[in-house]
């Protein structure tokens, strides 16, 4: 398994390196901006007064900014768990699948690896990716925010970080079981994105619209994601609750992984039952 681990590692670096550095210079810059902000408080708060309603309700209580809570979620882990969510799913979604499209898996376990190793062994690989991603975010707001006054400890910074993860595991999770649902990885990683961003726009309109969707978003993921505001108290109850969601995919996609049959190699497709109009 842990070898599987470590080639899992070595096969996401690059691209985990690259959304890593790219995170961590956007929350450089907003870091760095975080004191003009504050001191723009005043007439920020006479231009927000003249947006359409309907444009504050989607996006959250706008007059939160200026406190380090409200910052953290509303420019950064407000909107960018669906951006970061791209690389989860089409991560996992090529674990296995991926490798099997390419002709490559039915080699792989041709060597002494059971497939139960292999399975969590890349799992857990992408999810070492996954942290690595994520810590490097981290340290790019925690270490510049004591030298700007952000008013957070690192401790309290952590803490908003940990129910993304949670998010991202969930739909990565998604991800794999779909892609051994699916004829295809891609249809796999474009279906769970697809739903993490739709669960997104979901929660803003049910700002817009309470009363209609207001029920209907407490059976998504994004309604227990607290993001910023877990600065303040980390909700244990949600965070386990999505670790947990993401266990409960992963169980039959290892089942399903267990007992499919192999491709040599290419996609596949639905295998429907012959038509009555086809046959002959």
């Amino acid at each position: 398994m842990w070898t599987e681990f470590r080639h899992t590692l070595r096969r996401l670096r690059g691209s985990a390196l690259g959304w890593g550095i790219g995170l961590a210079l956007y929350a450089l810059m907003m870091v760095s901006f975080y004191p003009s902000i504050v001191n723009l408080k005043g007439q920020f708060l006479e231009l927000v007064s003249g947006y359409p309603k309907a444009f504050a309700a989607f996006f959250g209580d706008l007059t939160d900014l200026f406190s380090p809570s409200g910052y953290l979620d509303l420019y950064y882990f407000g909107y960018l768990t669906p951006i970061i969510g791209i690389f989860a799913a089409g991560a996992c979604a090529g674990l296995l699948a991926g490798d099997e499209e390419k002709g490559l898996l039915d080699l792989v376990l041709a060597h002494p690896v059971g497939r139960t190793a292999l399975f969590w062994g890349r799992f857990l690989g992408f999810v070492a990716a996954l942290a690595g991603i994520l810590l490097l975010s981290y340290l790019a707001w925690a270490i510049p925010s004591q030298s700007v006054e952000f008013g957070l400890s690192w401790g309290q910074l952590l803490l908003p970080f940990l129910p993304m993860f949670a998010v991202l595991f969930l739909f990565g999770a998604l991800a794999l079981l779909l892609s051994l649902l699916l004829p295809s990885s891609r249809a796999g990683g474009m279906l769970s994105g697809g739903l993490l961003i739709a669960n997104f726009l979901l929660m803003g309109l049910s700002r817009l619209y309470p009363d209609a969707l207001g029920p209907l978003v407490r059976f998504t993921p994004l309604y227990y994601y607290q993001g910023g505001k877990a600065a303040l108290g980390l909700n244990g109850v949600w965070l386990g609750g999505l670790l947990a969601s993401g266990l409960l995919l992963l169980l039959p996609a290892w089942f399903l992984f267990l007992r499919r049959d192999i491709r040599v190699g290419g996609e596949h497709g639905w295998h429907l039952p012959a038509l009555p109009w086809r046959r002959g």
